[in-house]
């Protein structure tokens, strides 16, 4: 490398390899259709800058496969796009791996092997026993989990505020409308008195 730099000694680290030139003859090996072949879709200019998943304008296979149904709203059951994901972690694990009064979180859970990675969110369930004490902190905790942890004398941290479930069914609005008036009642029919019948005179004897 020569010691004063400059622009006429400056070269790349790598050598770089020049493109293969086409179009330039039959000789070179790439001349006439210059690789791409006779005629179709593929040989013209711009032809190599098709989105993924095109098919020529024919209808793709996305969209020829059935679709998942039901409600595709963020706030709604997690259903296809919107499904959520977390790694499942028992207490009986946490009483196997963990020593009492040690402190449990996605990366400790990582170091005693019970998670290969923490890209996905933490979820600790009820299913075992609990004796130790140990301070938890995931982004889930079960209600049964939570009664095991809490009964040993842990502690639970969560890493994710857990969200606020609207309610299903929404309350009737009140109608602002004033009361239609009752209507009177018809006054009942009176019925006709029965005629008395006459007393029978006693004949004379």
């Amino acid at each position: 490398m020569p010691d004063d730099l400059n622009l006429s000694n400056l070269k790349p680290a790598q050598a770089r390899k020049a493109r293969k030139r086409v179009g330039r003859g039959l000789g070179s090996g790439k001349g006439r259709y210059s690789g791409r072949g006779i005629k179709g879709q593929k040989s013209r200019s711009g032809s190599h800058k098709m989105r993924p998943g095109f098919e020529g304008g024919q209808n793709p296979i996305y969209m020829r496969l059935a679709k998942l149904r039901g409600p595709y709203s963020a706030d709604a059951m997690p259903v296809g796009p919107h499904r959520t994901q977390t790694a499942p972690v028992n207490v009986a694990a946490l009483e196997e791996r963990f020593d009492a009064g040690a402190e449990v979180t996605p990366e400790a859970l990582v170091e005693k092997g019970v998670l290969k990675n923490t890209k996905i969110d933490v979820k600790i369930l009820g299913k075992g026993d609990l004796t130790k004490k140990l301070s938890v902190t995931a982004h889930a905790v079960s209600a049964s989990a939570r009664e095991k942890i809490e009964a040993a004398g842990g502690s639970i941290t969560l890493l994710r505020e857990p969200k606020e479930r609207k309610p299903k069914r929404r309350a009737r609005p009140v109608s602002t409308k004033p009361e239609a008036a009752p209507e009177p009642e018809a006054p009942e029919a009176e019925e006709p008195e029965a005629a008395e019948e006459p007393a029978e005179e006693e004949g004379t004897s």
